[in-house]
C-alpha cells in the first residue's frame, strides 16, 4: 500500500501532521475521520486532476458580479459536506467548490477560506473573515469541527439557510404585490389631482352655476393638494428621515421593533416568523453540540427584532442565573406561547432541541398559512379603496356635468 502525508486537527484545534499507510487516499481520510480527526489535506503521490490549480480567470460576465445571495451558499455547503462525505480532504473539497462555482464573488470567497486554511486556520475562523457567513453557519461548522461530524453539520447549516431564504422569500412575495398596486394607484390620483382636475376646475366653474357638494369636495380637495404639494412632500421627506435616523439608535430601533410587533396582522407575521427561527436555530445548534449559553447567543444576534433579540438576551442571563429558559420565553407580548411550553416539556424530558424542532415546523406552517391569510386580506382592500378614489373623482365630474345639463 502506498505511504500518504496527512495534516488534521483533533477536537481541541490542535493540527498533526503525520505519516500513514492506506489502499486509497479516501480509505485514510474515512480512517483520520474515524478517529475524530478533521482532515485538512492529505498528499498522494500520484496528485489528481482534482488538486490541480484553480481557474481563477475573472468573469466579464457583469451577472457574475452581482451580490453574493443565500442560495450560492446554501449550494457551496451542501457541495463541501457531499465532497467530505466521499472521503475527500477539506483542503481538497474547497478547492473542488471554488472551481464548480458560477459566481465570480463565492468562487473568490471559496480560495481564500482554502488558502486561509493552508495558512493553519481552522474552517470556522477562516469563514469568521468574511462577512456573508452569519453566525449559525459558523457556530455550527465550530461544533461540527470539534465533534468530527462536519458534513452533517454543513447540510443542517445549508438547510436553515434554505428555510430563513424561503420564509423571506414568501413573505415579501405577499406583501410585494399589494405595495406595488397601491403605490401605482396613489400616483395615479396624484396626477389626476394635480394635472387633471385643475384643468376640469375651469371648465366647471366656467358652467356658472353652483356645483353639488361632490364635485367642490373634489375641487378643494385637489386645490388643497396642489397648493400645499411641497408642503406635504417635504413633511413626508422630514418625517421618513427622522424615523429612519431613530431607528439607527439602539433605544429608537428597540421602541420602533416593540411597535411593529403591535401593529395589526403585521405584528402577527413578525412574532411567528422570529418564533420559527429561534426554534429552528437553537434546536439545530443545540442538536450539534452547542450548548444552550452558546446558543442562545448566537440565535440573539440572527433575530432581527432588536425587542426580541434582548428577551432572548435576557433569558440567556437568567438561565446563566439558574433559571430555566421556559420561564422568561414565557413573557407576554414576545414570543409565540407555545414556545416556552414545549421548552419546558424539553427541558423536563431532556429533549430540548426535539422539542423545538417541533415548534418551529409548526409555526413555519402557521406563518405560510397566516401570510396567505394576509395576502386574501390585503388584496381586495386594496381594490376597494383604489376604486373607491377613483369612483369618488369619476361620479364627482359626472354630478357636475349632470347638474349643468339640467339648467
Amino acid at each position: 500500500m502506498p505511504d500518504f502525508v496527512y495534516i488534521a486537527k483533533d477536537t481541541s484545534g490542535r493540527q498533526q501532521r503525520g505519516q500513514s499507510q492506506a489502499a486509497s487516499l479516501a480509505a485514510l481520510a474515512t480512517e483520520l475521520r474515524q478517529k475524530g480527526l478533521v482532515v485538512i489535506d492529505i498528499s498522494s503521490p500520484q496528485p489528481t486532476g482534482i488538486t490541480a490549480a484553480m481557474d481563477l480567470g475573472i468573469s466579464i460576465n457583469p451577472l457574475h458580479w452581482l451580490p453574493i445571495r443565500s442560495v450560492h451558499m446554501e449550494l457551496g455547503l451542501r457541495q463541501l459536506a457531499t465532497m467530505l462525505r466521499g472521503g475527500l480532504t477539506l483542503l481538497t473539497a474547497l478547492q473542488t467548490v471554488a472551481k464548480q462555482t458560477s459566481h465570480s464573488r463565492m468562487r473568490t470567497v471559496w480560495r481564500q477560506i482554502s488558502e486561509e486554511i493552508q495558512d493553519g486556520a481552522s474552517l470556522s475562523t477562516a469563514m469568521s473573515q468574511h462577512r456573508i457567513f452569519n453566525r449559525l453557519v459558523i457556530q455550527l461548522t465550530s461544533a461540527g469541527e470539534m465533534t468530527g461530524i462536519l458534513d452533517q453539520v454543513l447540510d443542517r447549516a445549508a438547510e436553515s439557510l434554505e428555510k430563513r431564504r424561503r420564509m423571506q422569500s414568501n413573505l415579501v412575495t405577499a406583501v410585494s404585490y399589494p405595495c406595488i398596486v397601491f403605490v401605482a394607484a396613489i400616483a395615479v390620483c396624484l396626477f389626476m389631482m394635480i394635472g387633471v382636475i385643475p384643468k376640469q376646475k375651469q371648465f366647471l366653474t366656467a358652467l356658472g352655476k353652483k356645483l353639488p357638494a361632490i364635485t367642490q369636495l373634489m375641487l378643494d380637495i385637489s386645490s388643497f393638494i396642489t397648493d400645499y404639494l411641497l408642503i406635504i412632500g417635504g413633511g413626508m421627506i422630514f418625517a421618513v428621515v427622522a424615523v429612519s435616523l431613530f431607528y439607527m439608535t439602539a433605544p429608537g430601533r428597540i421602541c420602533i421593533d416593540y411597535l411593529l410587533l403591535r401593529m395589526p396582522l403585521v405584528g402577527k407575521l413578525l412574532r411567528l416568523s422570529a418564533t420559527a427561527m429561534f426554534a429552528r436555530s437553537a434546536s439545530i445548534l443545540i442538536h450539534s453540540g452547542v450548548s444552550l449559553i452558546d446558543s442562545l447567543r448566537t440565535v440573539e444576534q440572527l433575530i432581527i427584532n432588536r425587542h426580541l433579540a434582548r428577551q432572548v438576551a435576557e433569558s440567556r442571563d437568567q438561565i446563566m442565573r439558574g433559571s430555566s429558559l421556559s420561564e422568561p420565553l414565557a413573557k407576554k407580548g414576545a414570543f409565540m406561547p407555545m414556545l416556552s411550553h414545549m421548552v419546558a416539556v424539553g427541558e423536563m424530558t431532556g429533549n430540548l432541541d426535539d422539542s423545538l424542532d417541533e415548534v418551529a415546523r409548526f409555526y413555519e406552517l402557521q406563518l405560510e398559512a397566516s401570510i396567505r391569510q394576509l395576502s386574501a386580506i390585503i388584496e381586495p382592500m386594496i381594490v376597494i379603496l383604489v376604486g373607491g378614489i377613483v369612483g369618488f373623482i369619476y361620479i364627482a365630474s359626472f354630478a357636475a356635468l349632470f347638474a349643468a345639463a339640467g339648467r
